[in-house]
């Protein structure tokens, strides 16, 4: 119960001073509304029925919601599968490396937005555009993982294999993948962290639903509550991915544990 109390001290305060000098008037309710009001509004933004201002926005929370988490789970399995068969490539092999690692660095750092023309002429205004950035923003945090991951492979593991028969397909997918899953995990949960932001990026250009495109939407027209809901709802949407991404690698991970409890 302390830890609770604990946890949840400082965003209650937080919130409460936020309340009070809204309705103090010291921020002004038309550009910071209160969180009261941002909690009604956001109600009615789920459920319909009698917000402050009943429009467009009324019950349309979960549809959004759909259309933005269908987007990133494909782009994110997209960015995941390149990310992963690439890294373990370029991680196990010294050609791969001289061949895809510099144009892998080369283009890691253009952000995400300068991507957006291209993505627009490529595949239009469309799913696939939101599709394009999503991938390509959860690529490379995973590629960089896996590729970490494979070169912290023990060569004692690599030889004791090798010594027993293994072929180079199998030191690959029974030696060094398993090896580097805790790295890859990692890398995964990165990808998730930036496909979200990816999201807001694309549906705000390429779209016309979704949560990015609301958040648009909402601040064009000064809705504010609307703004701040959409963006606690990424968030807690983003928390809930990462943790069934941890969820999910436990029973692969449960080696390292072990490991860890032998040691």
């Amino acid at each position: 119960m302390l830890r609770w109390v604990r946890l949840l001290c400082v965003p209650v305060v937080g919130l409460l001073l936020w309340e009070a000098l809204v309705r103090g008037g010291v921020l002004e309710q038309g550009l910071i509304p209160a969180p009261s009001t941002i909690v009604t509004e956001w109600y009615a933004w789920i459920v319909g029925g009698s917000g402050r201002r009943l429009d467009l926005y009324s019950g349309t929370w979960l549809s959004n919601v759909g259309y933005s988490t269908k987007r990133v789970l494909q782009g994110f399995v997209l960015g995941a599968l390149a990310g992963i068969t690439l890294g373990l490539l370029i991680g196990w092999s010294r050609w791969a490396d001289r061949l895809l690692d510099p144009s892998i660095q080369l283009i890691r750092p253009i952000p995400i937005t300068a991507w957006l023309p291209i993505s627009v002429m490529l595949f239009g205004l469309s799913a696939g555009s939101a599709l394009f950035l999503i991938g390509l923003g959860a690529f490379f945090p995973i590629v960089i993982n896996t590729v970490h991951g494979v070169r912290e492979t023990r060569r004692t593991l690599i030889r004791a294999a090798s010594m027993m028969g293994a072929s180079q397909r199998q030191l690959i997918w029974r030696v060094a993948l398993p090896s580097a899953l805790p790295n890859i995990v990692t890398g995964l949960r990165l990808g998730m962290g930036v496909a979200w932001v990816c999201i807001i990026v694309a549906e705000m250009i390429a779209v016309q639903s979704g949560l990015g495109y609301v958040l648009w939407d909402a601040y064009y027209f000064g809705r504010m509550e609307i703004v701040i809901s959409d963006m606690i709802s990424i968030g807690l949407l983003g928390l809930l991915s990462d943790r069934i991404i941890v969820l999910a690698s436990r029973p692969a991970l449960r080696w390292q544990a072990l490991e860890a409890h032998s040691a």
